[in-house]
């Protein structure tokens, strides 16, 4: 170490000079295979009974805000309010990002010098025996009573520092949207669970509706029975039909237990502590607006999280390339030192000392170029893992809007097929109490019935469901512009 002032000076004129130059490439976002339009969304069906989705508008194409809020429900609203307040995992999620916000102020602490002082006292003997010595006996033993700070910087030659605070800047970005990406996931298992148990509440509603009818046809069976009309056969037939029907409306109380208790746990409450009303479908599925494929890059914060780890890794090449260069080291000390306290605070105790080194790495066995290959094909890798997020986020939005558009279809094709169950049932009941067929035909009419009113109620749900996976698939009105600028 040179401790000379004008070798100091010039070293931190140097390091001002090269404070500018970073090694390493520098990042461009990698390009993804995008679409003009959607595929589902280029033959929308017709009036349909439910539509969910509609053609973009240049002012409303694109989700926005609090997007559970379209569907009109208070009790859906009041629950999604609840899951940013008290779900653990989306608490986890945050502290995980938190963790990474501050890995950024670690990482920019570096450009600044470290500073260290304090007092010190020391007692010191030397050996009596020493050569060339004519010091009496009591001046082998000393006080030594200081006072110093030391300061130590490496200065930022070669961008090492940058290239780390940009990483970690986008390593917190890509925690940010897989933050706001758990968040999305939360919110839309909770609208499809809510959406799940009221379509369950429907059914329950359908079967009770269904139990007290079919008690009427028994009611009207026995009656015939005891009139000599009907058979003992039709009575057992519909007794059979009503108890069957009886065990099939207790049994959906399973799946809605289980759906309210996935919701409990959702919004952080304990199962044995919540419980919802029953409440059927009613309302209406609102219309999506879907926007471009071109948004879905900036809208989906999986894809966000993605392409910000293609970033850090792109920064991590410029930290292995900066290993290649010489490390720089400033130091200074200052303050007093004297064998006596009441002189430690004196001119003549000053003391001071400042120096720089440089050491550069000469062989290695091939340790920082293969580093350096490792960091290359870390990038190549998230690069890759980017390209097939944006792939299967297009994948998501199409397979969820060819479900709609599938489940209109059949949701208007399926309501016919109750009509027509309606229909016949009603034209069996009359040709029974006609005395013209038995209870078989009737049976077999209320079964048809029966099976399809329980289907059109549970494609009613699918619809509801598959609204919510389109806009989580959309990313439920989050854009880019909502990552943190750390």
């Amino acid at each position: 170490m040179i401790c000379l002032r004008p070798w100091a000076l010039a070293s931190a004129a140097i390091a001002l000079l090269l404070a500018g130059c970073t090694v390493g490439p520098n990042y461009h976002r990698p390009d993804a295979a995008t679409a003009p339009v959607w595929k589902e969304n280029t033959n929308p069906p017709h009036n349909p009974p439910n539509g969910t989705w509609k053609q973009a508008e240049p002012s409303d194409g694109v989700l926005r805000g609090q997007w559970w809020d379209l569907y009109g429900d208070p009790q859906l609203s009041a629950l999604e309010a609840k899951v940013a307040v008290s779900n653990q995992t989306l608490r986890a999620a945050m502290e995980q990002y938190l963790q990474a916000r501050e890995q950024v102020r670690v990482a920019r602490s570096q450009y600044y010098p470290a500073l260290s002082a304090g007092p010190s006292v020391q007692r010191t003997r030397e050996s009596y025996n020493q050569p060339n010595t004519s010091r009496s006996l009591t001046e082998y033993q000393y006080n030594t009573f200081a006072i110093a700070g030391q300061a130590q910087w490496e200065p930022d030659l070669w961008g090492q520092v940058r290239r780390t605070v940009e990483q970690t800047r986008a390593s917190a970005q890509a925690s940010a949207a897989l933050l706001a990406s758990v968040e999305l996931s939360l919110r839309a298992e909770l609208a499809a669970d809510y959406f799940e148990m009221r379509g369950l509440d429907s059914q329950k509603q359908l079967l009770d509706d269904t139990v007290q009818s079919y008690e009427e046809y028994l009611q009207l069976t026995q009656v015939r029975f005891k009139g000599g009309v009907a058979t003992e056969v039709d009575v057992a037939q519909a007794q059979t039909q009503l108890e069957t029907t009886r065990a099939q409306d207790i049994d959906v109380g399973v799946a809605r237990a289980q759906y309210e208790h996935a919701i409990a746990t959702l919004i952080g409450t304990p199962a044995s502590l919540f419980s919802l009303p029953a409440m059927p479908l009613g309302q209406q599925i609102p219309p999506i607006p879907i926007g471009v494929p071109s948004q879905l890059l900036e809208r989906r914060p999986d894809i966000a999280s993605a392409e910000r780890q293609v970033d850090t890794a792109n920064a991590q090449i410029g930290i292995a390339i900066a290993a290649y260069y010489p490390n720089v080291a400033l130091t200074g000390t200052g303050g007093f030192a004297s064998g006596n306290p009441g002189t430690l605070i004196q001119g003549p105790s000053e003391m001071w000392s400042l120096g720089a080194s440089a050491v550069e790495l000469l062989f290695d066995a091939g340790r920082r170029h293969a580093i350096t290959r490792q960091a290359r094909d870390a990038y190549e890798q998230q690069v890759a893992n980017y390209r097939q997020t944006v792939l299967g986020a297009f994948q998501d939005v199409e397979d969820n809007l060819a479900a709609i558009r599938i489940l209109d279809q059949e949701s208007a094709q399926q309501h016919l097929a109750v009509v027509a169950a309606e229909h016949s049932l009603a034209i069996s009941t009359n040709r029974y109490k006609g005395g013209v067929t038995t209870y078989l035909e009737v049976l077999t009419a209320q079964t048809a019935q029966l099976s399809g009113q329980i289907t059109q109620a549970n494609i009613a749900t699918r619809q509801f469901v598959a609204s919510v996976q389109l806009i989580r698939a959309l990313g439920g009105g989050w854009d880019t512009g909502q990552l943190p600028k750390l």
